[in-house]
């Protein structure tokens, strides 16, 4: 399943709800924290249940998705009474909102497994993605995911308003529009450490959604960065991300050009095509990009 647009709607908005299922988005994401006022919780778990279970097997027109819920942090009393109220509805995976570690989500596990247990789900069929920036703590310890016992993961993600917000920062980006500093040390340690797992890089959102020429340029950067999707906080976000995150045809007939030229010349390390010079590592760049594409 592709993992190019992920999706927020709020877990207590029905009308979202019913509409988020034929948008396009390849992972759907219920979120039951940020998005719902406190008071708001009980009622937006039950909905978000009730969600799951109504969209457990999507129609032909709306497609294969992911069925998501993001919980309350797990340093919170909330992320237990969250947990027991939509598992019923057999979530793919759990979002998890400033992750401080993997020992935290390892703790995260064992619940998952007894609910999992409890329900008669497939033991480990529900997969984990930690948000990691959202601390400077959390930050600085990126890197540990990379060999950590979690087989649950399923990718790695950041943000960055939770992070400017604890570190004082007054930007994010700088007069050119690119990460200041601190940010773009937290996205390349989550790029790297994620490919270094084998697990998916989720690149974070764009908050203005209405910056639709910003969204496009910004997303394809972030595919030609390595990064296998991105975070979405609006619809119309969706169908931007999607082509942003599709190789081009151009793109997939290179790759199978390269393919092509080291299978018919077994056990060369490097070779010229079309002029230029490639050797292993374009080869296993364009197996993968391949693999992406089936």
């Amino acid at each position: 399943m592709p993992m190019r647009s992920w999706l927020f709607v709020p877990g207590d908005s029905q009308a979202k709800l019913d509409k988020v299922a034929g948008l396009g988005a390849d992972v759907v994401i219920v979120d039951l924290e940020d998005a719902v006022a406190p008071s708001a919780k009980p009622t937006a778990r039950e909905m978000a249940r009730n969600w799951l279970e109504t969209h457990r097997e999507p129609g032909a027109a709306a497609g294969r998705y992911g069925r998501w819920v993001r919980i309350n942090p797990l340093d919170t009393p909330l992320w237990r009474e969250d947990l027991a109220a939509v598992m019923p509805g057999r979530p793919d995976g759990i979002m998890v909102p400033k992750a401080a570690g993997p020992e935290q989500l390892q703790r995260l596990s064992t619940e998952l497994e007894q609910h999992e247990q409890r329900l008669g789900l497939t033991a480990g069929a529900t997969r984990i993605l930690p948000l990691v920036s959202e601390t400077p703590a959390a930050a600085l310890g990126i890197a540990s995911y990379a060999s950590a016992d979690l087989p649950r993961l399923a990718g790695l993600t950041w943000g960055a308003e939770d992070l400017s917000a604890a570190i004082g920062a007054s930007r994010k980006r700088d007069e050119r529009g690119l990460w200041a500093d601190a940010f773009r040390y937290v996205r390349a340690q989550v790029l790297l450490t994620a490919h270094a797992r084998g697990v998916a890089p989720i690149d974070t959102l764009h908050a203005d959604f209405r910056d639709a020429e910003g969204l496009a340029r910004i997303a394809a950067e972030s595919y030609a960065d390595g990064f296998a999707g991105m975070l979405a906080i609006h619809p119309s976000q969706v169908p931007v991300i999607n082509a942003a995150f599709t190789p081009g045809e151009a793109e997939i007939a290179q790759a199978r050009a390269i393919v092509a030229a080291f299978g018919a010349n077994p056990g060369v390390g490097a070779l010229q095509l079309e002029g230029r010079m490639i050797d292993q590592p374009h080869l296993e760049q364009a197996r993968r990009l391949l693999e992406r594409v089936g």
